[in-house]
C-alpha cells in the first residue's frame, strides 16, 4: 500500500459521525504544510519593499539587489537535486521542520544585516529552507487532501504562497512607514510565526515511509510516463515565476523611478495587490480544468507584460496597479494550472522528486531572469530592461501554447494517475 493509499484509508468516514483520531490528525497536518508553503513565500518577499533602502544605505545597484534576489534561486538549484527526494524517504514533516528552521535562520540575519553580505548569507537560508520545505509541503497537501475534490490542494498551495507573500509584502511596508527600524520588524514577524509552525510539525503524527530505504542523495529524474506533462507543468510554472521575479526584485525600483514616489507603503501596497489578487483569483480555480488554467495563464500572462511596459513609459500609478492586478491573476492561473497538471500524473512513491524537479527548472528561469534584468537595467537602463523582459516572456508564454497544443493533438498529455507508472 503506498502512502497515499494510506491515507486514503485513513480518511474514510461513516456521514453524520464524528471524525476520527486520524482524521484530525491529517487535518492538522494538512494546514500545518500550508503555513509553510506561506511561510516560504513570505520569506521570499520580505525583502522586496526594502530593497530601495538596502541600495540607498548601501549604495548597491540594480545589479547587487537583483544579484541577492537570485541567490535565493541558487541556493534552491543546488539543494534539489541533492535533497528533493528527501522527502520521499524521511517523511514530508521531518524535511517540513528542517526548512523552517533554515528559513528562521534567515530572518535572524536579515533583521541583524549590518552590510550587505548578511543579505547574500539569508537569501542562501531562504533558498535552502525553501527547496527543501516547498516540494515536502506540496505533496503533503496533495496526501492529506481534506476535500473530495482532487483539486482543493493545488489550490490551496496557490492560496497559500499568495497569503504568505502579500503579508510579507504590506506588512514591510506598513512597518516602513509607521515603526522605526524599517529593516527589523517583517523578518521578526516572520521569526515567530516559523517558530509556531515549527511546532505543530513537531506535535503531529510520524509520517516516515516504513519501508522506506536508508537515504542517500540522488539525481532528481523523471520516471516514464510524465515527461509531456512535466514539460508543460514546469514551463506555466516557470511563467509564473519569472513574471514574479520581475515584480519582487526591482517592482520597487520601478514604482520609485517611474511614479516619483517613495512612500515604502503605496509601494508595499501595489506589489500586495499582485499577491492579493494571486490568492483570491485560486479560490475560483478548483473546479476549472487544468489544460484550460494553463492556457488562460499564458495569456493573461503576455497581457500582464504589456501593462508592465506601458506603466513604465508613463509612470502612471493607475497602471502600475493594473499591471499588478493583471499580473497576480495571470500568476495564479499559470501556478495552479501548471501544479494541478503535475500533481495529476506524478505517482505517489515519486511526487516529492518529481515537484522538486520542477521547482528546480522553475527557480533556476526565475534566478535566470532576475539576473538578466539587473545587468540590463545597470549597463543600460531600467526602461530597457523591462522591455526586453517582456519580450523574453512574451516568447515564453506562446512556447507553453504551442507544447500544450502538441500534447493535446498526440494525447500524450495529463494521463490519469492510474495511467503512469
Amino acid at each position: 500500500m503506498t502512502r497515499h493509499d494510506t491515507a486514503a484509508a485513513h480518511d474514510r468516514t461513516v456521514p453524520g459521525t464524528t471524525a476520527h483520531p486520524g482524521q484530525r490528525s491529517r487535518r492538522r497536518v494538512f494546514w500545518a504544510s500550508a503555513s509553510v508553503l506561506a511561510l516560504a513565500l513570505w520569506s521570499s518577499g520580505a525583502p522586496s519593499v526594502l530593497y530601495p533602502m538596502y541600495a540607498d544605505l548601501w549604495g548597491l545597484t540594480p545589479a547587487v539587489i537583483t544579484a541577492v534576489f537570485a541567490t535565493y534561486q541558487l541556493a534552491i538549484i543546488i539543494v534539489l537535486p541533492l535533497f528533493g527526494g528527501l522527502s520521499d524517504q524521511l517523511g514530508r514533516r521531518r524535511v517540513m521542520i528542517i526548512g523552517l528552521t533554515l528559513i528562521a535562520g534567515s530572518a535572524v540575519l536579515f533583521a541583524l544585516a549590518p552590510n550587505v553580505g548578511f543579505l547574500f548569507a539569508g537569501r542562501v537560508l531562504q533558498g535552502a529552507g525553501t527547496g527543501l520545505a516547498m516540494g515536502a509541503a506540496t505533496a503533503s497537501l496533495v496526501e492529506n487532501n481534506v476535500s473530495a475534490n482532487p483539486r482543493f490542494a493545488s489550490t490551496l498551495a496557490t492560496i497559500s504562497t499568495a497569503t504568505g507573500l502579500t503579508l510579507a509584502l504590506v506588512l514591510s511596508g506598513v512597518f516602513a512607514r509607521f515603526l522605526p527600524m524599517p529593516m527589523f520588524w517583517s523578518y521578526i514577524v516572520l521569526l515567530g510565526l516559523t517558530i509556531f509552525s515549527v511546532i505543530a510539525l513537531a506535535l503531529s503524527p510520524d509520517d516516515r515511509p516504513a519501508h522506506a530505504p536508508r537515504w542517500r542523495p540522488q539525481p532528481l529524474r523523471l520516471v516514464p510516463g510524465v515527461r509531456p506533462t512535466f514539460a508543460i507543468a514546469t514551463l506555466s510554472v516557470a511563467l509564473a515565476y519569472c513574471v514574479g521575479a520581475i515584480m519582487l526584485s526591482l517592482g520597487a525600483h520601478m514604482v520609485r523611478q517611474f511614479t516619483q514616489t517613495e512612500d515604502a507603503m503605496v509601494t508595499g501596497l501595489l506589489l500586495g495587490c499582485s499577491s492579493a489578487a494571486i490568492g483570491l483569483t485560486a479560490l475560483f480555480l478548483s473546479r476549472l480544468p487544468v489544460q484550460a488554467a494553463v492556457v488562460i495563464g499564458a495569456l493573461l500572462s503576455v497581457g500582464s507584460l504589456t501593462l508592465m511596459v506601458l506603466a513604465a513609459a508613463s509612470g502612471s500609478i493607475k497602471l502600475f496597479f493594473a499591471w499588478s492586478l493583471v499580473g497576480g491573476i495571470a500568476y495564479s492561473f499559470a501556478f495552479s494550472g501548471g501544479l494541478g497538471v503535475m500533481n495529476r500524473t506524478a505517482p505517489d512513491e515519486h511526487r516529492g522528486a518529481i515537484l522538486s524537479l520542477l521547482y528546480l527548472v522553475a527557480y533556476f528561469l526565475q534566478g535566470a531572469v532576475a539576473i538578466g534584468v539587473g545587468l540590463l537595467a545597470t549597463t543600460k537602463s531600467l526602461s530597457t530592461a523591462v522591455t526586453a523582459s517582456a519580450l523574453f516572456l512574451g516568447c515564453l508564454c506562446v512556447v507553453v501554447l504551442v507544447l500544450l497544443m502538441i500534447a493535446r493533438r498526440t494525447h500524450k498529455a495529463f494521463p490519469r494517475p492510474a495511467d503512469c507508472p
